[in-house]
């Protein structure tokens, strides 16, 4: 098989681009039939393809395992993967093949690996990722697209990460996304302890930046989820008050931060909305935090005056500190990576001997049926059982030698000291060969 990975990330295309092609976990599993079927349509191959979906608001990422052998459809599977990521994007194949990479075989699978580890993150070290992988996983085996060559590479990239993490100190010095967003309120509000905090949305990242801000001790703090059960269940957790997003635009004036994170596909805090609530706080600033891609605060907002908002990209900066003490301990992962990387290489060769050692298999339980029937036929008629087994072993022996016999034979007299060289060590197993070097 050929392992590929076409994807877009943080380093390559803007956040607003990056939300054009965000997946929401339930998109997942649909999106991943979709494309498995186009790619069996392409391929023509007795394998079948294996697609997996990785999808963060730093990157969209497709990882396939493809037929062996490809030839010039190789580039046809790439165009066919590309065409129907930019038709779910809804951009030109040209606009994202300029924010897009593509990687094959020992560079996919590095790549794989210095994501699980968090080496490709935006916050370098952040274990966020590694989770996001598993789900990914997940997602591609619920939907059918998960075979055994991706299965491998992304059960070798776990363990590469796991490794990373407890031999180097690659996530001692990072700075996750949700303690920029209080270093950055802290630098607005002198007292964070006067200040009230919503929250928007329930998941992860909103409950992670939530128990960060939480530390700060905040006069007050909200969670407006579009399932108030699941709000309830985070503002209770945090000692919070719970909201319905619906009554967003009529309270937004009452917090001084505001950090929001869900899946929604289209803005649910509009210019309108903020203009309101700044004109309610008589011009009090509003510190927004805007983790979501897509974005869930209007762009526009950040033209407001008296409004601070940031979004995923706009953190990255903060983020990247302790640099020297990163750096050493990114060596000592490069390395853990590189040996992973050579091992699942080596395993990716081994299979495409698979076809040929299951046709040996075959072949050798075929002859040896032949002489069991045989034998048990001589046994039937009253032969002697040393001839019989003697005959059973000069059958099995004559069929494994033919095949080489006659490419010894047949060989052209330039090519039969090779031929010999080949049968010598496949039969001799170091023994020494008789075939002399003079030999014609």
């Amino acid at each position: 098989m050929t392992v590929l990975t076409l994807g877009l990330n943080h380093t390559t295309a803007a956040v607003d681009l990056r939300g054009r092609f965000a997946f929401a976990v339930d998109q997942l599993a649909p999106a991943l039939q979709v494309l498995h079927a186009r790619l069996t349509g392409v391929q023509q191959s007795s394998a079948p393809p294996e697609v997996a979906l990785l999808s963060t608001c730093n990157r969209t990422e497709l990882y396939c395992a493809l037929g062996s052998n490809l030839g010039g459809r190789a580039s046809h599977l790439q165009h066919t993967a590309l065409d129907w990521l930019a038709n779910t994007g809804g951009v030109g194949h040209d606009e994202l093949l300029r924010h897009t990479y593509v990687l094959e075989g020992g560079a996919a699978a590095r790549h794989a690996f210095r994501v699980a580890s968090g080496l490709d993150s935006m916050v370098l070290g952040e274990p966020q990722i590694l989770g996001q992988m598993k789900q990914a996983v997940r997602e591609a085996d619920a939907a059918g697209t998960l075979g055994t060559t991706l299965h491998q590479l992304f059960q070798r990239s776990f363990a590469v990460a796991k490794e990373v993490r407890t031999s180097t100190e690659i996530g001692a010095h990072s700075i996750s996304m949700a303690a920029a967003a209080v270093r950055l309120a802290g630098q607005l509000f002198e007292d964070l302890g006067k200040t009230k905090i919503l929250f928007v949305g329930a998941g992860e990242m909103i409950e992670l930046t939530a128990t960060h801000f939480a530390g700060k001790a905040p006069r007050g703090m909200a969670v407006a989820n579009r399932t108030l059960e699941r709000g309830e269940k985070l503002a209770n957790h945090l000692g919070a008050q719970a909201l319905r997003l619906a009554d967003l635009p009529d309270r937004l004036h009452e917090f001084d931060i505001v950090v929001s994170c869900t899946a929604s596909s289209l803005p649910i805090i509009g210019l309108g909305a903020v203009e309101r609530a700044l004109k309610a706080r008589k011009r009090r600033p509003i510190f927004m935090v805007d983790l979501a891609v897509p974005r869930d605060i209007e762009p526009e907002v950040a033209e407001l005056d008296d409004v601070y908002l940031y979004t995923v990209d706009d953190l990255s900066a903060l983020v990247q500190t302790a640099s020297e003490k990163r750096l050493a301990a990114v060596t000592q992962a490069e390395a853990i990576i590189e040996t992973g990387v050579q091992g699942f290489v080596h395993w990716l060769d081994q299979r495409t001997s698979v076809p040929l050692i299951q046709a040996l298999n075959s072949q050798a339980d075929a002859w040896r049926t032949a002489e069991i029937a045989r034998a048990r036929k001589m046994i039937a008629k009253g032969e002697d059982i040393e001839a019989v087994l003697d005959t059973l072993s000069r059958g099995l022996t004559q069929k494994m030698l033919h095949g080489a016999m006659a490419e010894l034979h047949s060989a052209d007299p330039q090519q039969r000291p090779q031929v010999a060289a080949s049968l010598a060590r496949l039969f001799l197993r170091g023994d020494v060969n008789p075939v002399k070097k003079d030999q014609p």
